[in-house]
């Protein structure tokens, strides 16, 4: 037990910056205080002790803002950053070294008794405010954004974003690893940790679009360009007014606004 508690606070140094001293943790951080409660919980669960176990689970809620069901099955090096409004339902399974952060729910979509709700693989983190619903399988090392809203599997090392969350990439699958190089690599997790589920290498939906707009932008420019020249060459007139850069048109604009503002405040 107390191998496991140290364990459970060791964790948070390797994925929270903030963390300064294990008695900081232990006495000021409700993620850490509702996993201790509820590895307590869990056990008087399994010991026919359901009605204590859902009323301490109960007073676990008020304290920490994190309800998790003592049905739940937990991994080791479990975190949850910041914790408030975090839901976790009973029947969901969550492997070793997850990470959840605020809002998350790990819920279910029916109210028929059985495996309703998420099995989380080993080292999954989940970003703030996204819910996962129903008896889904989110593969190890997968990312799910901050808000997205996974209803279906998610592959191993995938990434997920939007609503309903759609792969946005999966990176490749990293090979075994004894348990040192694992804890060796804990610390090593942070240069690149995906805060919040989001990497920084994490496709932007709306950069892709607007770089997409602009290559397609570029492309019309030369054909036009193409044209005119073909144009000429058959003998006919072609306008030859200069067409300024988008980006010359932007900073004018940017820098009239700047002088117009300006001498309006003065």
């Amino acid at each position: 037990m107390f191998k496991r508690l140290r364990e459970d606070v060791r964790c948070v140094f390797d994925r929270d910056p903030a963390a300064r001293n294990y008695f900081e943790v232990l006495i000021s951080y409700p993620g850490v205080h509702a996993l201790i409660l509820h590895r307590m919980n869990h056990w008087l669960w399994h010991h026919r002790l359901g009605l204590v176990a859902r009323f301490l689970s109960l007073i676990a809620r008020l304290l920490t803002g994190i309800e998790i069901h003592p049905g739940a099955r937990i991994g080791r090096r479990f975190f949850i950053d910041h914790g408030l409004g975090v839901v976790i339902g009973e029947t969901a399974e969550v492997g070793d070294d997850c990470t959840l952060y605020q809002g998350v729910t790990l819920g279910g979509t029916s109210w028929r008794a059985g495996k309703r709700h998420p099995t989380l693989g080993n080292d999954v983190v989940v970003g703030a405010g996204a819910k996962v619903l129903g008896p889904l399988d989110i593969g190890e090392g997968a990312r799910i954004g901050s808000n997205a809203v996974v209803v279906k599997d998610v592959p191993a090392h995938a990434t997920m974003v939007g609503i309903p969350a759609r792969v946005a990439r999966i990176s490749a699958e990293a090979p075994p690893r004894s348990e040192a190089e694992q804890r060796r690599a804990e610390t090593a997790r942070r240069i690149g940790f995906d805060a919040y589920g989001a990497t920084q290498d994490m496709p932007d939906p709306v950069a892709n679009a607007i770089n997409a707009i602009l290559d397609h932008v570029h492309q019309t420019d030369a054909r036009l360009q193409e044209m005119c020249a073909a144009l000429r060459s058959l003998g006919a007139e072609v306008n030859d007014s200069e067409i300024p850069d988008i980006d010359d048109c932007g900073l004018q604009d940017d820098a009239e606004t700047e002088s117009t503002g300006t001498a309006g405040d003065r």
